[in-house]
């Protein structure tokens, strides 16, 4: 039999299932198409069916006796009939099965599981929702199809989204690792001026969180808080020749004090000619020089010391080679100065800042540090002695953390800062300068986080528990109360304790998605609570950190558990680095094994190869040279093993000589 021009035929299967509910093909027609072969003019195809087949039929197009789409949504109906004749004890068997495919997926994804592992339970899973609901599944099989479409159409796009989600593993490149981390966890970014970052405000969360935590310590050593000048006058500068010579080649020069057009109309605007500055102003690479000269005004006699000032601001240091956070040429610190009638005073202030610079490290970061002296090379511009925190990195390389310099008389001496004492006569003043920065949380950053994205200690954590709930269905009003009051509860419990809680209910999220977000930010607690979850009086435990099992806790005790099991992470993020560091520190090795060991780990890889502690003999010229030859510098000498006599008998690891001081040498950021 033959058909028009402009019928088009399509064979499809259908199931017996099907043909037994009524077929829509006409026995008779079934008859012709069984006995004869159909063309289509428009195609020359010729499509055959065999005699007696029961599973299979014609779908015509539009211009066929039965439209296509009458016959797409005369399938749906059917499905949709079959499923509502669905027994009680049949639909009860799907929605468990459907149940443990979901908590399967879940189980595999939180394990972190790749896509491809994760994508046949998914389809095993849809396919249990559709016998279930066949109407919800046809519309949401439309929308996919939609959204495969759109995606079609961006590739571009789709390929820079996954890009700027991924992060370089540690032990492909260290360094690439961790501007990912900065990247993906928006702690800062990039801006227009050359070595300036804009701290985004996850990382500006966490500066405040440790400028708060410094600010009591501060107070408590007896300092208090003031505010000087961005701006200094570059004559006071150079009233300290050693300070003028170690910032000289950092400092960023105002010459002039007024813009104007550029009369040529060739530039825009350019420095007003006329407005240049007698005194050229410099922006702050430090305050010593300005402090010194206000205490100058303030310190008249013996009663007014010791002064001890604090200040919290930005500095800026020209730095060729920037780093987000650990060297920028625009960074956030505080910075401490004080005056003392003596130098005892001034060295025990040096020393009591150093400690509780290292006990904020150790305390609140979680990170063990070592405490030392510099070298002589190695000390601040117009300083006598430079003390020194000194923290591993999980690459082998140390990063300074904190300084406290001994200044001596030298800043007195420049500004002629004296005092009358007891005795009435005019004695010079002794100084003090301490500082930290936001590179310390660079080095937060590199002690902790891992491949996945950011590892946050809770006590520094911006948010210290996020609460992820997962709401009830629409219609179920009295499931929507009971969840509402049990997060209300919960929440209440978690800031009863102290803790930094977060509910993420945001309805346009996966939740699958915030799981990802609060992971890779390094929040150490997640707690999920869904309807089952309140049912059962309990919610779900997952720490950022540890063996990344879930704890099911009952909701009653979720407060007190919560606080244990970050006080528990605390700890054991602690020991981790403390036992890292001990690990990474080699004793008493030759220069040829040190100088081997750090070619070996020329691109600072993952994990690296540590710190040096050897007999050394102090010398600037064999230091030059070291750092020359393996680009190791000393990082300090240790206080605990530099107390009197302990380097004596002991011979240079380089020189030969007699050694004066056990030295700890490595590559640094």
């Amino acid at each position: 039999m033959r058909f028009s021009r402009t019928l088009l035929c399509h064979l499809v299967t259908m199931s017996t299932s099907l043909a037994m509910a009524g077929a829509f093909v006409s026995t008779a027609t079934k008859g012709m198409l069984s006995s004869a072969a159909i063309r289509s003019n428009s195609s020359r195809r010729i499509l055959s069916i065999s005699r007696g087949t029961t599973s299979s039929s014609l779908l015509f197009s539009h211009h066929s006796m039965y439209p296509l789409k009458k016959q797409r949504r005369a399938l749906t109906s059917m499905q949709m009939s079959a499923a509502t004749s669905l027994s009680d004890a049949q639909k009860a068997e799907l929605e468990e099965q459907i149940k443990a495919k979901g908590d399967e997926i879940r189980a595999l994804k939180d394990s972190g599981a790749e896509k491809s592992a994760v994508a046949p339970l998914v389809e095993e899973l849809l396919s249990l929702k559709a016998k279930l609901d066949p109407e919800m599944a046809a519309k949401k099989g439309g929308k996919k199809k939609q959204q495969q479409k759109k995606q079609q159409k961006k590739p571009q796009q789709q390929q820079t989204d996954e890009e700027s989600d991924y992060i370089t593993p540690r032990s492909e490149n260290y360094s690439k690792w961790y501007n990912d981390i900065i990247r993906v966890t928006d702690l800062a970014e990039s801006s227009p001026v050359r070595g300036c970052m804009v701290i985004k405000p996850w990382g500006m969360s966490l500066w405040d969180i440790v400028r708060t935590d410094l600010d009591g310590r501060i107070r408590e050593h007896g300092a208090e808080n003031a505010y000087f000048p961005l701006l200094i006058p570059k004559s006071f500068l150079s009233k300290e020749a050693e300070h003028v010579d170690g910032f000289a080649k950092e400092c960023a020069v105002v010459t002039h004090h007024r813009l104007c057009a550029d009369p040529n109309g060739e530039k825009g605007l350019i420095a007003d000619p006329d407005a240049e500055l007698e005194d050229p102003l410099i922006i702050r690479p430090t305050s010593e020089t300005m402090i010194w000269y206000m205490f100058k005004k303030w310190i008249n006699s013996h009663r007014d010391l010791p002064l001890k000032v604090n200040q919290w601001a930005n500095v800026m240091r020209w730095e060729m080679r920037t780093r987000p956070f650990l060297r920028t040429s625009e960074f956030l610190w505080q910075e401490g100065h004080t005056a003392h009638a003596t130098a005892e005073g001034a060295l025990d202030d040096s020393r009591a800042m150093l400690e509780q610079y290292a006990s904020l490290c150790e305390e609140l970061l979680a990170m063990p540090v070592v405490k030392g002296v510099k070298s002589p090379s190695e000390r601040f511009a117009g300083a006598e002695e430079t003390f020194t925190i000194e923290a591993l990195m999980q690459n082998g390389w140390a990063l300074q953390s904190g300084t406290s310099h001994f200044l001596g008389q030298s800043f007195g001496k420049a500004f002629d800062v004296t005092f009358q004492d007891k005795e009435g006569k005019q004695q010079e003043v002794w100084g003090t300068s301490w500082g930290v920065s936001t590179r310390l949380l660079g080095a937060l950053i590199m002690t902790h986080s891992d491949d996945a994205g950011l590892v946050l200690p809770p006590r520094v954590a911006p948010v210290q528990a996020v609460v992820v709930p997962i709401p009830p269905k629409k219609n179920d009003e009295e499931g929507k109360a009971a969840m509402e009051k049990s997060l209300d509860d919960l929440v209440a419990s978690l800031k009863a304790e102290g803790l930094r809680v977060k509910v993420d209910d945001r309805d346009y999220v996966r939740n699958g998605a915030k799981y990802f977000e609060w992971e890779r930010k390094g929040v150490p607690l997640r707690i999920e609570i869904g309807p089952r979850d309140v049912k059962n009086g309990v919610c779900i435990f997952k720490y950022r950190a540890g063996s990344g099992d879930k704890e099911t806790v009952q909701l009653g005790d979720a407060a007190s558990a919560a606080s244990a099991g970050l006080d528990a992470m605390q700890t054991n993020l602690y020991e981790a680095a403390k036992d890292r560091l001990a690990a990474g520190i080699t004793m008493d090795a030759t220069y040829e094994e040190m100088k081997e060991a750090l070619e070996s780990d020329e691109a600072g890889t993952y994990p690296g190869n540590g710190l040096f502690l050897v007999p050394w003999k102090c010398d600037a010229e064999n230091e030059d040279k070291i750092k020359e030859e393996c680009k190791a510098t000393i990082r300090c000498y240790p206080l605990n093993v530099n107390e009197a006599g302990m380097a004596e008998g002991k011979k240079c690891f380089y020189s030969g000589d007699d050694a004066t001081h056990m030295a700890l040498f490595g590559r640094a950021f």
